[in-house]
């Protein structure tokens, strides 16, 4: 008789967490190895650490309890938050959106959870989530992308060859509070012009009192009846933002640039916008006509959970 054999058991499929924390939600996925969302979620966020910290544990057992994630077991959990992030000890200060001044998040998550926890900031998780899901092709991925955020306020993140640049101090990407003389008054940072005064959300709320809650589509619905106010509002908006994606491209000199935030809902005026002012500059300059910079020019489709998807990326690694 043959000899018996034991059947070997299938490993347990394994599955990553990335939960993007912003000031009014907070969107957790689960992603497989190969970067494909399986599943999502979005729930308010509590503010404050303590709150904080029950938001984050709720979404979390939440997400691993989904009936169509059964059979997963968790890798990882990455998590992506506002402020000033040490993604070393995962040490998040200054993240005033959030109503935390100090919190030693990655330690009380691993604590809470039991699994390895990696800490980035909001808008670099971003960046590697648009890269990973927006990119075509491994080749592509393989090269470098930019994103800017205009949301609330406006900052950048890189990615080089998959992997983010940070700089020295985690600052690389803060081009928001880059003086850029552009007449827009004094900045929360402490200077005076920075492109996040003119090219942001808080920007446009601080220059525009339309109707409706959005201050931005107001002004953009108002700009194209041709009124005189919105428009030059709204140009000196296009200006600094086509300013920040020139730095962006004369810095690092990315493949793509993704625009992404909570602007990026204005659609396809936007883009258009940003488009015709990069295309303005460079009808005054061969040098930069050459480099092409409006035809980089890529949004982030609304909705897409590039922040979560990000935060999970990085704790893999």
């Amino acid at each position: 008789m043959p000899e018996s054999i034991t059947p070997v058991q299938p490993s347990m499929r394994t599955m990553r967490i990335g939960v993007d924390i912003g000031g009014t939600k907070t969107e957790a996925v689960a992603i497989d190895g190969d970067n494909h969302v399986l599943h999502t979620l979005r729930r308010p966020t509590g503010h404050g650490n303590r709150e904080l910290l029950r938001t984050l544990f709720d979404v979390i057992g939440e997400l691993r309890s989904a009936g169509d994630l059964a059979g997963y077991s968790v890798a990882s959990v990455g998590i992506g938050i506002p402020g000033t992030v040490d993604t070393f000890s995962g040490h998040v200060s200054n993240a005033v959106n959030v109503g935390v001044a100090s919190l030693e998040l990655g330690t009380l998550a691993h604590r809470e959870l039991g699994l390895e926890v990696h800490v980035e900031n909001d808008v670099n998780a971003a960046a590697l989530g648009a890269h990973h899901l927006l990119s075509e092709g491994q080749e592509f991925r393989q090269k470098s992308s930019a994103y800017l955020n205009l949301g609330t306020g406006l900052a950048a993140g890189f990615v080089s060859n998959g992997a983010l640049v940070r700089g020295a101090s985690g600052a690389a990407g803060e081009i928001g509070h880059l003086p850029m003389g552009l007449h827009a008054g004094r900045c929360p940072c402490g200077q005076t012009g920075c492109l996040e005064m003119l090219a942001s959300g808080s920007g446009i709320a601080r220059q525009w009192e339309g109707e409706g809650p959005w201050p931005a589509v107001s002004l953009f619905e108002q700009a194209l009846t041709g009124h005189p106010q919105a428009r030059a509002i709204q140009d000196r908006f296009f200006q600094a933002t086509a300013t920040a994606i020139r730095v962006l491209g004369l810095t690092y000199d990315p493949s793509t640039v993704y625009v992404g935030g909570g602007l990026n809902a204005l659609g396809q005026p936007l883009l258009s916008g940003i488009r015709q002012e990069l295309a303005r500059t460079d009808a005054q300059s061969p040098f930069l006509a050459g480099l092409a910079l409006g035809q980089r020019v890529r949004l982030v489709p609304p909705g897409l959970p590039i922040g979560a998807v990000g935060a999970a990326i990085p704790a893999a690694a």
